[in-house]
């Protein structure tokens, strides 16, 4: 197979013309392809007034060897673009495998263990998606959380209320997997190549609950509401684990996949020895602006075109204290979500609908925390830290749920905000105008405005006076590291718990997390046989 790169397409030129760009480029006829499809696409906005789409596609022809004699421009041969199965091992497994959490990293270790024969238990603690979706629905309207259901927690995990986006910085082919197990599952087809692939919470709902029945099909078992409270451990060896607090599980594999809002499971492997340690994160507030704001900062005069969508950006700033100060899941035709898992706790986060088109763009603004900030060397210092300034959020903004904003204006000028303006704010159930300098640490104050004046200079209007900042985001990632041995990816101390996912901090974001997911998996399956599927119960 040929990899065929820097094939441009004109913003008002369908996608069909690939093809025949393919072959001109290549200077052979239409009838030498044997397959094709596109790779990656991306766009091009560099010279002003002028955007197009650039497309790198692999391809087969009849004559390839032949083709790369000629040395042809942008042509490179690869051996394959797809995800290949491990071999399994030997030992015969006596005891299901368990997979603790159904967000990305724990749905996508299930899914591989049951595609593969090994019929595994996955445990989430939340409640289904649908279930999920009314308990958070109630919550945005009455402001009545409910911790055991909510953004954090229950199948899907954080993501499922997000904007989906399926961007990712690593180079493995388990994300091509990935991928393609989402199409299955109902994604559009065009993240397999999208330069900024997303699918939308619309759209990630149904996704998810078509990987659970998959699962469940291929003779796993999915349970919900069931909370791993206690892990028994003989010898440095897992031997069971206790769901809510009664029920115990014999165990001889546990992928530990449980998010990183799941403080109570951290604090409990935390009391049983389980080593970790801390991590650094990031804090800071979603950043509101109209999305045709946006649009038109970054198309210009094709803002609003129907092949360019929603505009996002990505920006950095290192400020003179010494911090960095980046956007952070920036959601581009979205809205500013409530994202409390605990009581008393104030968080927020972004999200989009597939379409991305309501009325705002928003996107976290982010300072970066070090381990040195927390105080102390306890290994869940930085859970503290989070849970000190979502505390102080939740008073700042009524402790009602109502999240505390500021005009960005006001923000920059160190006064408080007494109204809003013309950007109305898109966090339910409420918003309540105020000081930010009162539920953050005086140097994430310091870098957010620095950062936004300095922002300002590559996205016009990102200084907008009307912007509204709502506070507070602390959900980045993971303040804490579950440690594990770099070729078993078990845990260094504990054997057979295999520490996954964004939770132990081996991952950031929905592909990454579900790449990690089926890493681990994998160890499994080249230790031991498949479960002889004559002995199912």
């Amino acid at each position: 197979m040929l990899r065929v790169s820097n094939i441009k397409i004109d913003i008002d030129q369908p996608i069909d013309l690939v093809r025949s760009k393919l072959c001109k480029k290549l200077r052979i006829n239409d009838s030498d392809i044997i397959d094709y499809s596109i790779y990656k696409e991306s766009i091009d906005a560099r010279k002003k007034g002028q955007i197009s789409f650039v497309y790198t596609v692999d391809v087969s022809l009849k004559s390839e060897k032949k083709l790369l004699a000629r040395k042809s421009k942008d042509t490179v041969f690869i051996a394959s673009n797809r995800y290949q199965d491990i071999e399994s091992g030997h030992v015969v497994m006596k005891k299901r495998p368990i997979v603790v959490g159904a967000g990305p990293a724990g749905l996508f270790a299930s899914l591989l263990l049951a595609q593969r024969g090994y019929r595994p238990i996955l445990l989430e603690r939340g409640q289904d998606v649908d279930t999920r979706t009314q308990d958070i629905d109630e919550f945005w309207k009455s402001g009545i959380l409910n911790d055991r259901s909510n953004v954090q927690f229950g199948e899907g995990g954080a993501g499922t209320f997000s904007d989906g986006k399926l961007t990712t910085r690593i180079k493995d082919i388990r994300s091509d997997k990935v991928l393609r197990e989402f199409i299955l599952a109902g994604a559009p087809e065009d993240i397999l190549y999208s330069h900024k692939p997303h699918v939308g919470t619309d759209i990630l709902k149904n996704v998810v609950k078509n990987i659970r029945n998959e699962i469940i099909h291929l003779g796993g078992q999915v349970r919900f509401s069931s909370q791993v409270t206690d892990i028994k451990v003989e010898d440095a060896h897992l031997v069971s684990v206790t769901i809510n607090g009664d029920e115990e599980l014999a165990c001889n594999d546990l992928i530990l996949a449980i998010g990183h809002s799941a403080r109570d499971s951290y604090r409990m492997l935390n009391s049983r020895g389980l080593y970790m340690e801390q991590k650094p994160f990031a804090i800071g507030a979603r950043i509101e602006h109209p999305q045709d704001l946006i649009n038109r900062a970054q198309y210009g005069k094709f803002a609003g075109h129907e092949r360019l969508g929603a505009a996002d950006y990505r920006l950095t700033s290192q400020v003179s204290n010494g911090r960095s100060v980046y956007t952070f899941c920036m959601c581009p035709g979205g809205s500013v979500i409530a994202s409390a898992s605990s009581q008393g706790h104030l968080v927020t986060n972004g999200m989009s609908e597939h379409a991305r088109d309501q009325e705002n763009a928003n996107s976290g603004l982010l300072v970066n925390i070090t381990t040195e900030d927390y105080g102390s060397d306890h290994p869940l210092a930085g859970i503290d830290f989070q849970e000190k300034y979502e505390a102080m959020a939740f008073e700042v903004g009524g402790s009602n749920y109502h999240a505390p904003c500021q005009l960005v204006g006001d923000f920059l000028a160190g006064r408080p905000s007494s109204g809003l303006a013309s950007v109305r704010p898109s966090y339910r159930p409420g918003v309540k105008p105020t000081d930010l300098s009162l539920c953050l640490p005086d140097f994430v104050v310091d870098a957010m405005r620095e950062g936004i004046i300095d922002m300002d200079k590559r996205l016009r209007g990102f200084a907008m006076d009307d912007a509204v900042l709502t506070g507070i985001e602390t959900r980045s990632s993971a303040p804490v590291r579950i440690s594990r041995d770099k070729l078993s990816l078990q845990s260094v101390n504990i054997s057979n718990i295999y520490p996954c996912g964004e939770g132990a901090g081996y991952a950031g974001g929905i592909v990454t997390a579900a790449v990690d997911g089926i890493k681990c998996a994998e160890k499994i399956i080249e230790k031991y046989l498949p479960l002889d599927t004559k002995n199912k119960k």
